[in-house]
């Protein structure tokens, strides 16, 4: 079973320790990503700062130990048509395909939604394999202005519409016969 929750100042350690974990699996061969003294300044300056435009949410597995977690913030206006930033979106592969990264995103959806944002962007990279995760949610690449390419971007237009998807994949797993995973 595994619980979602409002991430604190006090999970900074924990948060720091996934964040190294989650990246490394994610977007590098060799564990070379950002070091834990990093992230632990990063996320202990972002609650030192914290003035509440942003909001982040984990995902404790058994044991209470953090298995996940996403972090949403204002968009900046750099790309028209998204008030949204998802900023963070990680989940220990162990946990991949088991419902928990959609309902992930399916929280950062409804927080913002909660707060008059109906839609959403994130930045990531082009290369990566959760790109399949970010499209089989509904998002529509966003392609440089300039060039058409596509460097890894995608967007949400209507968060509502994102919610009901996920909402339909967590009712079909469930009536699937698998095992329902409680969040």
């Amino acid at each position: 079973m595994a619980t979602l929750r409002e991430m604190t100042a006090a999970d900074v350690p924990a948060v720091a320790a996934l964040h190294v974990a989650t990246f490394n699996e994610t977007h590098t061969v060799a564990n070379n990503g950002p070091s834990y003294a990093l992230r632990e300044q990063q996320w202990r300056s972002a609650f030192e700062n914290h003035d509440g435009t942003w909001f982040g949410v984990v995902i404790e597995g058994e044991n209470c130990e953090l298995i996940g977690f996403a972090k949403g913030c204002p968009h900046d206006g750099g790309v028209p048509g998204y008030s949204g930033e998802l900023n963070k979106i990680y989940l220990l592969r162990r946990y991949h395909r088991r419902g928990l990264g959609r309902r992930l995103l399916a929280e950062v959806a409804r927080r913002f939604l909660e707060r008059g944002v109906e839609s959403m962007l994130l930045f990531g990279d082009a290369r990566s394999p959760t790109n399949r995760f970010y499209e089989a949610m509904g998002a529509e690449r966003i392609l440089a202005a300039k060039s058409g390419e596509f460097h890894g971007s995608y967007g949400w237009r209507d968060l509502r519409a994102l919610l009901a998807r996920c909402d339909a994949a967590s009712g079909a797993r469930n009536t699937a016969g698998s095992a329902k995973v409680t969040l």
